[in-house]
């Protein structure tokens, strides 16, 4: 894998439909109808608004035989249409529903976590090596005929692993771990490599950006090593939905597209399926952009893994590098303006811990309490909470410079032999990292794996150039988390410094930013709300729910509330939130804390005030005064 310069990776192509994946084709889209299998006319008309939006597949949740039959008359209803998307069934617990689906889908989805062993009950079981091979065999045994229904009918498979349904097999010998996850799908891959079925397609997905980025990292290590070259299907699940769902998905998607892996995107928002298109569509066009970028010469630290990356050792310079959180650095320069001051007015949730700006500091009036200022080198007078940043040509004046922090902004092409001894001599130097290349992963990358070959421990602030209007936040939003995803998994970052040069108002530039990182899950500045994007499965009215939940636990600052449409992932996913909110069954809702269910069967009119009853009885409301 070339750390450095984006490159796809090699993949046998698929046939699905009409509509071959992996090979030399485009990155796919797809999303999920949100209808009822049983109700023809409606899983048509959704079907049909997702290919018109841009879907490329429609993926169908397949709970019974009866669902899978009914594909039959859906997939004709499409046709007649004159719309030649292919279906995905989707298919969990009963591996009967897989055989009669393959038959009228063009793939079938089946969830190693269910296919052949019990739903996950947290159980840990014992198995001797003899034991756990012989439901190996058992696994071989249900999935081969499966298979070569898929043959005789022309129908492609997804082997698709959620972290939130881990068998209890699985957990057992691997662990809760992305080791796991990766061994769940590589015993069902080892079957079809046997069996000689290649129209295989893979996923491995969580709803934690960090679990899931190394676990697809691990996945096409492991494939590769043992010759597979099945194509990937991308996604963060119960992503969530608005600005957040976009950014968690950006992040994580982002992350691993930069690194040329993936082949199929799902973006899944808890909104209409047909919203999540236009948002794939952006974030796969925005990381494409680098192809055939001018080669980056870049070297790879000695004991970098990417496969299981760790922070990078710096020296911490005030409250930045170290053990610290990542900084949040905003700019309020309006280079249209003459480079005049942008309005300082701060975002009431979001404040950034450093401002730059430029050749001139805000009145005392305006500076908001806790947030330090960056100013121009040659204007620095040494004003309490402010310090000084140096251009590269400046170098020389660094050592004169009496502030325990300083800021040097360079670029890979700048790393010469004087600032490697500049550095060397002033660890209080904090390097903000610049890139104008096509790809600027590989160009941040370069610079910091060369500054840490050179054991300089200097922190390193990632800068993001963008230039978007108002209107374009979301394209900003998509952009920057992606392009920030692969350098805050790889540990790279000490800080991040989004800069937007248009009409893109900064209180959403700082928000962004803020976003992003808790995105990664490198720092927490509001509640996170794991939240599916809902199917045929969910009874309860999901988006309507989310928004209550929301709207009674916005301040909640630090907690991780999932709002699930039902048990697939529900159960699993509860294990990584502190309170869940989970369908049931119809017009029915159960409530966890962490991983157990304390209230089952709650009528869903009520469940919203009883969750935030059960936040409260466990002291986890500090505005609450019983």
């Amino acid at each position: 894998m070339d750390l450095f310069n984006y490159r796809r990776r090699e993949t046998v192509e698929v046939h699905i439909g009409a509509t071959p994946l992996g090979g030399t084709n485009p990155v796919r889209l797809q999303s999920m109808t949100n209808t009822s299998t049983m109700d023809t006319a409606a899983s048509v008309a959704q079907t049909l608004r997702i290919a018109r939006a841009g879907g490329e597949y429609v993926r169908l949740t397949t709970q019974g035989v009866r669902e899978a039959e009914n594909l039959r008359e859906i997939n004709a209803g499409v046709r007649a249409a004159g719309c030649m998307v292919p279906l995905v069934a989707d298919v969990h617990f009963n591996p009967r529903v897989a055989d009669v689906a393959a038959l009228y889908a063009e793939k079938v989805r089946i969830n190693p976590g269910n296919y052949v062993d019990a739903a996950r009950t947290f159980r840990h079981l014992e198995y001797t090596d003899g034991e756990y091979a012989r439901e190996l065999e058992r696994l071989e045994a249900r999935l081969v005929p499966f298979l070569r229904i898929c043959r005789e009918n022309h129908t492609a498979v997804r082997i698709g692993v959620n972290h939130g349904s881990l068998s209890d097999r699985i957990m057992s010998r691997y662990g809760d771990t992305p080791e796991g996850i990766v061994e769940s799908c590589m015993e069902f891959l080892r079957v079809c490599v046997r069996e000689g079925f290649t129209d295989v397609v893979v996923s491995v997905k969580a709803s934690n950006t960090a679990v899931m980025v190394r676990s697809v990292r691990l996945l096409a290590d492991a494939m590769e090593r043992e010759g597979m070259k099945f194509p990937l299907h991308l996604g963060v699940t119960e992503a969530g939905d608005g600005e957040d769902g976009r950014i968690k998905s950006a992040v994580g998607i982002g992350a691993l597209l930069s690194d040329g892996l993936g082949d199929t995107v799902r973006v899944s928002l808890s909104e209409a399926p047909e919203a999540e298109i236009p948002v794939a569509r952006k974030l796969v066009d925005h990381v494409a952009r680098r192809e055939g970028a001018t080669m980056i010469p870049g070297l790879a630290a000695e004991g970098f893994d990417w496969l299981r990356p760790a922070r990078r050792e710096t020296a911490a310079v005030r409250d930045i590098g170290g053990d610290n959180v990542p900084v949040v650095v905003a700019d309020r320069m309006d280079l249209a303006a003459g480079g005049r001051l942008k309005d300082f007015r701060p975002h009431p949730d979001f404040r950034p811990d450093y401002v730059y700006c430029g050749r001139g500091l805000p009145a005392a009036a305006d500076r908001e309490e806790g947030t330090a200022y960056i100013v121009d080198a040659d204007v620095w007078t040494g004003e309490e909470g402010t310090f000084p940043a140096f251009p590269p040509d400046m170098l020389p004046f660094v050592g004169g410079c009496r502030a325990g922090l300083k800021f040097l902004f360079l670029t890979y092409g700048a790393l010469t032999e004087e600032v490697r001894a500049c550095l060397r001599l002033h660890p209080e130097v904090v390097v903000v990292s610049q890139s104008g290349h096509r790809n600027r992963l590989g160009e941040h990358r370069a610079l910091i794996h060369e500054l840490t070959r050179e054991g300089l421990r200097n922190p390193v602030i990632i800068f993001q150039q963008y230039a978007h209007s108002q209107e374009e936040k979301e394209d900003f939003q998509i952009e920057s988390a992606a392009d920030m995803g692969a350098l805050l998994f790889d540990g790279l970052c000490d800080g991040i410094y989004l800069y937007n040069n248009g009409t893109l108002d900064h209180r959403d530039i700082d928000a962004t930013a803020f976003g992003i990182l808790q995105a990664a899950r490198l720092r927490t500045s509001k509640t996170e709300y794991i939240s599916c994007p809902g199917c045929g499965r969910t009874l309860y009215d999901l988006q309507d729910t989310l928004a209550r939940v929301k709207a009674a636990t916005a301040h909640l600052k630090g907690l991780k509330i999932a709002v699930m449409g039902c048990i697939v992932n529900g159960p699993g996913e509860m294990a990584d939130a502190d309170y869940g909110y989970v369908g049931a069954a119809r017009g029915k809702v159960s409530l966890y804390r962490r991983k157990e269910c304390v209230e089952r069967n709650i009528p869903a009119e009520e469940a919203v005030e009883r969750l935030l009853r059960l936040i409260r009885e466990n002291g986890d409301d500090p505005e609450y005064q019983a």
